[in-house]
């Protein structure tokens, strides 16, 4: 009998999520259930501590992306897992890492909203959230995954991301793709890439941890290990320490920026699908993608030149992408489950050029390939 091959899984995403994480080399998890992202704790609660990880069921939302925090600075790949209410707490910590520049993956499988919303149902709603729900102006990378081997791929391009730039890195999956089950094959654990943070070249001595040179990254040293430094919220120098002096606050916060900015075509990513020739432009993401790729589809069969953009990388926002291809035209059609996030984003890139037509749901369901179809030939 030939054995079975130990890289083909029947994964739902969130299972996927948990297993990517594993692979890309992450030894902490802190978080709380919550629907409709608990399956990534309970998976990470059994196989975090079987490999030397800690997992730890934290008092609430807040404390857990606290000590993701504490546990990346002592040199821990770490991760937390949440949907809508939880990302909320989050936000004031998320901010706190972008500017200590502390990696860490946060994973939102959103759910419908506000507030408490519906929390067994899909939604698309926090787009914006992920972009600017911390204040001040700042960098993320904001990563949207549309399957489960999708999912699996992109949880460890988050921890690659956030090692390599310093910088949280949020994996905005929703329920649809969280509990999809489907067969995956995953890559051979010798063929994936994995990044780790850049550590000093001097010692403790002549370390400054928020160091300006040509790579606008600094190195970073873990706790624990002989080195010593000032991690704050607070506006800093090179030291770590705060400062009031003007050329200094400018320099360390233009750098903050600017390290995602001159780097965002290595970060950003799309997959373009029938958009050579095609008269109706499709931009979606997550898993009104799906529903988008079948509309293309059958728009195709019925003689319509349609094609479709998706986003694997919602921020930065790919509008040099969109730029590329949009010109030819005749309109675009943006689904997605909110009132219109995205379509925003397109319209302003495109300078309202062609026409955006929106297709929205926010009741929970999901938009069927029928919908989209429908706004392609209209």
């Amino acid at each position: 009998m030939e054995k079975p091959n130990p890289n083909i899984h029947m994964w739902q995403g969130n299972v996927a999520c948990a297993e990517g994480a594993i692979a890309a080399g992450c030894r902490f998890f802190a978080g709380y259930p919550i629907t409709p992202s608990t399956e990534i704790a309970e998976v990470l609660s059994q196989k975090l501590p079987a490999i030397g990880g800690n997992f730890i069921q934290m008092e609430d939302e807040i404390a857990a992306i606290g000590a993701v925090i504490g546990a990346s600075l002592g040199g821990v790949k770490a991760l937390t897992a949440t949907s809508g209410p939880g990302f909320s707490l989050k936000q004031e910590n998320i901010g706190f890492a972008i500017m200590a520049e502390v990696p860490c993956v946060i994973v939102n499988v959103q759910r419908g909203g506000p507030s408490t919303g519906l929390p067994t149902h899909s939604a698309q709603g926090d787009v914006m959230q992920a972009r600017w729900g911390t204040h001040g102006d700042h960098p993320i990378i904001v990563l949207s995954p549309s399957s489960v081997r999708e999912t699996y791929d992109m949880t460890i391009r988050a921890f690659n991301l956030a090692e390599k730039y310093r910088i949280p890195v949020i994996l905005l999956s929703d329920e649809i793709v969280g509990h999809l089950t489907e067969k995956i094959t995953i890559p051979d654990p010798a063929s994936i890439e994995i990044i780790d943070r850049k550590k000093p070249g001097v010692p403790p001595e002549k370390y400054l941890p928020y160091e300006i040179d040509q790579t606008d990254i600094p190195a970073m040293a873990n706790f624990g290990e002989g080195y010593r430094y000032h991690v704050t919220g607070l506006v800093h120098d090179e030291t770590g320490f705060p400062t009031n002096n003007p050329e200094k606050i400018n320099a360390q916060l233009e750098r903050l920026n600017r390290k995602i900015q001159r780097n965002r075509d290595d970060i950003v990513q799309v997959e373009t699908f029938e958009t050579e020739d095609m008269d109706v432009l499709v931009i979606a993401f997550g898993s009104t993608a799906r529903s988008a790729r079948r509309a293309v589809i059958n728009a195709r069969e019925s003689g319509l030149k349609a094609g479709l953009l998706r986003m694997k990388t919602i921020w930065p926002f790919p509008d040099k992408e969109i730029e590329k291809i949009y010109k030819s035209v005749k309109k675009i059609v943006v689904p997605e489950m909110n009132l219109g996030q995205i379509a925003h984003e397109v319209e302003w890139v495109t300078r309202r050029e062609k026409p955006v037509v929106r297709v929205n749901k926010i009741n929970g369901e999901p938009i069927t390939p029928s919908e989209i179809y429908e706004a392609i030939i209209s």
